[in-house]
């Protein structure tokens, strides 16, 4: 049996009411959808980070006549 948790309170899933349960079954899609931007946030971060580096690469490169990459 499911349990619902809100406000320190547990509830059964089946006794709530239709509505009750399509507002759970919403939460949890809104919820969901919240993590994977969380995750993509960190891929992009991460991509980023990388740009970063590789720019301040490219311009230590240019400014010393000298390719760091070969």
């Amino acid at each position: 049996m499911q349990k619902i948790k809100l406000d320190e309170k547990e509830y059964d899933f089946a006794k709530l009411s239709e509505r009750a349960r399509r507002i759970t079954v919403e939460l949890q899609t809104v919820t969901a959808r919240i993590q994977e931007s969380n995750n993509m946030i960190a891929i992009l971060t991460k991509a980023k980070q990388a740009y970063i580096e590789g720019l301040k690469s490219e311009m230590l490169s240019a400014k010393a006549g000298f390719d760091f990459e070969n």
